[in-house]
Order: C-alpha cells, then sequence, then structure tokens
C-alpha cells in the first residue's frame, strides 16, 4: 500500500503534467513571435553632403514592436544618396531616392530627397501662362540659383502648391511641373503657382501665375 505522502506526491505530479500538456496544446512550444512588417524612417530633405541616419523598427504578428540592428540597407539611386551598411545616408546629388531596410524577406522603405547646397533664391519659368477650359494645361519649371553656377531645374524636388486646388491641379515630382484646369474653372479666372525649394535650414519661395482663356 501506498503512503499518504506518496499518494500526495503522485497526485502532485500528474497535475503538474496535466498542466504543462494543457499549457502547451494552447501555445505552442514557445513560439518566436513572427516579423510582419518593417518600418523605416525618417524620410527627409538633405542637402548635398549632408547625412542622415535611418533606423528600422520591427512589428511582429503577437503585436509586439522593437528595433532592428540586423538590417541590409540599399539605395534604389546611389547617384542621388548612398546608404551605409549601418543606415547611414548621404547626399551625393539632387534628387530623390528610395532607401529599403530589410529583415530576412521583410522590407520598409522610406524617400530621402536631396537638395543643392549654396542656393540664393528659386524662379518659376514662365511667370505668367494661360490654359484652355475643361482641361487645358501650362508647364512651370522651377530654377535654383547657385552661387558660382547656372541656374539648375529643381522641379522635381521642388514642392509645388496652388491657391486654388478645386479648380486646378499640379503634379508633383516631375518636370515640368503641370497645372491642369477642372471642369469646375470660369473664363478668366487666375490660380497662383507656388514652387517652394528647400536647401539647409532655408525655404526658398517662387510664384508664377495661370489665366484661364
Amino acid at each position: 500500500m501506498l503512503s499518504g505522502k506518496k499518494k500526495f506526491q503522485i497526485l502532485a505530479a500528474f497535475a503538474t503534467l496535466l498542466l504543462f500538456a494543457a499549457g502547451v496544446a494552447c501555445n505552442g512550444f514557445f513560439v518566436d513571435p513572427v516579423l510582419t512588417s518593417v518600418t523605416v524612417g525618417p524620410t527627409a530633405t538633405i542637402n548635398q553632403g549632408g547625412t542622415v541616419q535611418e533606423s528600422a523598427v520591427g512589428s511582429y504578428n503577437d503585436g509586439s514592436t522593437k528595433s532592428l540592428t540586423n538590417v541590409q540597407w540599399s539605395s534604389d539611386t546611389e547617384s542621388v544618396a548612398t546608404v551605409s551598411t549601418a543606415g547611414l545616408v548621404t547626399g551625393v546629388s539632387p534628387g530623390s531616392a528610395t532607401i529599403t531596410g530589410a529583415s530576412g524577406t521583410v522590407s520598409g522603405t522610406a524617400t530621402i530627397t536631396v537638395s543643392l547646397s549654396n542656393v540664393t533664391g528659386i524662379t518659376i519659368s514662365p511667370t505668367t501662362a494661360t490654359a484652355l477650359l475643361n482641361g487645358g494645361t501650362a508647364n512651370f519649371t522651377a530654377f535654383a540659383t547657385v552661387s558660382g553656377s547656372p541656374p539648375q531645374d529643381v522641379s522635381e524636388t521642388a514642392t509645388w502648391s496652388l491657391s486654388n486646388s478645386t479648380d486646378f491641379s499640379i503634379t508633383q515630382g516631375v518636370s515640368p511641373a503641370v497645372v491642369t484646369v477642372q471642369s469646375t474653372a470660369t473664363l478668366g479666372e487666375t490660380v497662383t503657382v507656388t514652387a517652394t525649394y528647400l536647401s539647409g535650414t532655408t525655404n526658398f519661395i517662387a510664384n508664377a501665375k495661370l489665366t484661364v482663356n
């Protein structure tokens, strides 16, 4: 006959095994969370020769997030911006580049815009233009004035805006920028076209005018 103490020990061991089995059935054997997405940042504008440090944050299927250290970095346009193995981006020439940070097969991206250095001002050409009703268009080009160099086309990296975005629309990221007259515009209506260009810590601004005819 088993003693009462021995019976208690057996029952306790059996109960522990049952609890363990139930835990395994519900949760598995402590499976590591799976990486589902990568967020890369910051998206930034830097000067030629300037740098910005990128970082990557991973999101997992259990809802957790953490900073990633083992990241493979790449730039889709190294003539515009390069990126080191540690995620340090360096501006090479004016334009935009997509920086990718990958962990295994999961990746994220950020856009880096590289601006000209030594900019003293910008202009828009032409300063006045006309376009027809109902879908007429007009082209505008932004030029940066740079110390010691001829004006350079910065239309692709300038930020374009309109004084009226209901009756008119404008493209971004192309040269020249194209303003389109919407069907709601009226004959004789005018709109101010603005180009903003960031160089260093200064925003340079130029304006032009479009009239519907």
